[in-house]
């Protein structure tokens, strides 16, 4: 009997000890997991050395490896001034540590379509979808570009200029242009109120 009850505390023990470690590695993975999504991805930050605009990736598997085991150590990935520069002092990386969303890429876009309306349609602007229907710029000459066209780096003094472009605009005018011969132009009309009832549209034969 006392042997019996020995195997089952230590077979409670056991389990215990199990829940506790698959506990403590959920809590790392999810740790880990927040961090390596957190500082993923293209950042804009003013060069400490020329004081210009300079695109920068951080390793975030580094990050998140560093956020586990203590606080996330940041390692410069990659520099649009380098390899010319790629021995500096990497003094950069404090303005990511001080602010690691405002510096993102995605997050600069994404504040600065909010509370914009389409050049073309005048339709404010809803949620962004990076991965599909994304918005594009127009131009001062009138040209509509994707961001793809477009270095991380140029983002400041391109936004300070251009115009927002939707995605639906961004298609049909760039159809309109490439194939002119297709296409019908129809004026907006207008309700007895003043409100506006339909933009332009393009009508394909």
């Amino acid at each position: 009997m006392p042997g019996i009850m020995a195997a089952e505390a230590v077979e409670l023990l056991f389990l215990v000890a199990a829940a506790f470690l698959v506990g403590a590695l959920a809590v790392m993975g999810s740790v880990a997991l927040h961090a390596y999504w957190k500082y993923r991805g293209t950042r804009v930050i003013t060069c400490p050395e020329n004081r210009k605009p300079a695109a920068v990736e951080v390793g975030p598997r580094h990050a998140a490896w560093g956020a586990v085991v203590d606080t996330p150590r940041l390692r410069l990935k990659d520099c649009s001034r380098w390899p010319q520069r790629q021995d500096c002092g990497r003094e950069c990386l404090r303005q990511i540590e001080a602010a690691p969303e405002a510096c993102l890429v995605r997050n600069i876009l994404t504040q600065w379509y909010q509370g914009k309306s389409c050049a073309f349609c005048r339709r404010p602007f809803a949620e962004i979808h990076w991965h599909d229907h994304k918005p594009a710029l127009l131009a001062p000459a009138g040209e509509i570009f994707d961001w793809s066209r477009l270095q991380p780096e140029e983002i400041s003094a391109t936004l300070a200029t251009h115009q927002p472009v939707c995605w639906n605009c961004h298609i049909a005018e760039s159809f309109r242009r490439e194939h002119p011969d297709l296409v019908v132009n129809r004026q907006a009309r207008w309700s007895r109120t003043g409100d506006k009832k339909g933009g332009r549209h393009q009508w394909i034969h």
